[in-house]
């Protein structure tokens, strides 16, 4: 109601804004004081005829909307300024400034070129620091998983659902398809947000030779952590910039179109990480030689 107040009022509300300050100021939990901004604004919708053309001289609909930012205060690093009228150097010292937002919030949500009053769209600069306080004071909403979140829990269903069957191979598959979805989709230059329902992942672990029971295993795990009907971006579940194998004492960091270099191996009961050396290899910046010879 208070979000349609502000709205609806352009701002002029000023007992729903000072509603809303207050709001903001009793709940945010931040590590420096900070700014907030509050602006309105409205957005002609331009009109696309059925065979997609855009007339801007024909708008379909007025988008009103509110823009909040929140904008952390901080000390400024004492510097040197030249001063071009004097042609000297004096020094400045440190004051109070403005920095990039580090939260904000775009109310309503613009979906299907229309707004959505049912959402929200919540802008964080640290996936890490969601502020789950702001969110449930002022939308009155359980926070979201963040993109880290997201990842963690994403994993951890896959190690606690497959057993056995979480193989590198089986890593590796995902990994490469999941990869080839963020690719297609960049391709194809899609206005719509990449996600992945719990079928798509169900269905690239079969692929992989997953069997049933762990395939049961994971539907049952997915949706009590995420919802069964909860799409999931696929950047928000890999890196899509390296492979990475990881052992208590070694760090494997592999150009993710190249992670089939990577294979498991159990010689005379002990296991092994192989990697193939097609090229030179490098060893503390120094070129090495791999020997025929067998080891002594």
């Amino acid at each position: 109601r208070l979000l349609m107040a502000l709205r609806n009022s352009a701002l002029k509300d000023d007992e729903a804004v000072h509603s809303f300050f207050e709001k903001v100021s009793q709940s945010l939990s931040m590590d420096s004081h900070y700014l907030i901004l509050l602006a309105h604004d409205t957005y002609d919708v331009y009109y696309r005829s059925k065979d997609g053309d855009r007339q801007d001289d024909a708008s379909s609909e007025v988008y009103s909307y509110i823009l909040c930012s929140i904008c952390p205060v901080k000390m400024s690093k004492p510097a040197l300024s030249y001063f071009i009228s004097e042609n000297e150097l004096h020094s400045l010292t440190s004051d109070r400034i403005v920095t990039p937002p580090a939260l904000g919030f775009l109310f309503p949500a613009f979906d299907d070129r229309c707004a959505n009053l049912y959402d929200v769209l919540y802008y964080t600069k640290n996936p890490a620091e969601t502020h789950p306080e702001l969110i449930d004071a002022v939308f009155r909403q359980e926070a979201p998983m963040s993109a880290e979140e997201q990842k963690d829990t994403f994993r951890s269903v896959l190690c606690e659902t497959l057993s056995e069957d979480c193989s590198l191979d089986v890593i590796q598959g995902v990994h490469t398809q999941l990869r080839e979805k963020i690719e297609e989709h960049k391709a194809s230059k899609t206005p719509e947000p990449l996600t992945v329902s719990r079928r798509e992942v169900r269905e690239m672990l079969e692929t992989c030779g997953v069997a049933p029971e762990h395939l049961t295993a994971f539907d049952e795990k997915y949706e009590e952590e995420f919802g069964g009907d909860t799409d999931l971006s696929p950047r928000n579940l890999i890196d899509v910039r390296q492979f990475e194998v990881r052992t208590p004492d070694v760090v494997i960091k592999v150009n993710p179109d190249r992670s089939d270099l990577i294979q498991t191996r159990i010689i005379d009961g002990v296991k092994y990480l192989l990697i193939r050396a097609d090229g030179g290899v490098e060893v503390n910046g120094a070129n090495i030689h791999i020997s025929n010879e067998d080891p002594q």
